[in-house]
């Protein structure tokens, strides 16, 4: 799994032109799942990703140093499915996405993925559609965003 960490004062997914997700001070992530990521060895990565979305320090402390978490702040989270974050772009001028999950592998991890953040963050998160055309809009805080990988 990857996960594209971006810090944001805002953020939200429109569908058909409608709302159907937003937040405010948090993290927008967009997540890609990669092929051969199913069954235990799926869960197990989709929980340790949930660990590390919801720990990692991206927001400043008192003195301005990138030492607290989602968590920490109390912050909010929305997930986007992405799956051109799986794709092979090592040749070539056109990805290949043959590296990137089905999307019958790739919805249940997806939804493993969210389950989990829920639990750690002890709220619901906000979510993108699986398989929708969507339009993510942020405001990127920094910018900051890293790149996590899982598996």
């Amino acid at each position: 799994m990857i996960a594209l960490l971006q810090r944001v004062n805002r953020a939200a997914v429109y569908i058909d032109g409608q709302r159907t997700a937003n937040i405010d001070r948090g993290l927008c992530v967009l997540v890609g799942i990669e092929a051969g990521e199913q069954g235990l060895a799926g869960e197990h990565i989709a929980q340790r990703l949930a660990e590390r979305i919801c720990g990692y320090r991206v927001f400043p402390d008192e003195a301005g140093q990138m030492n607290r978490s989602l968590v920490d702040i109390g912050g909010e989270l929305l997930l986007v499915p992405n799956f051109t974050l799986a794709a092979d772009t090592r040749g070539g001028m056109r990805a290949g996405f043959s590296t990137a999950a089905p999307a019958e592998q790739a919805a249940p991890l997806f939804e493993a993925l969210s389950a989990a953040c829920a639990e750690r963050l002890g709220h619901e998160v906000c979510r993108g559609r699986f398989g929708a055309d969507m339009q993510v809009e942020l405001v990127n805080d920094g910018p900051v965003t890293f790149t996590l990988r899982c598996n």
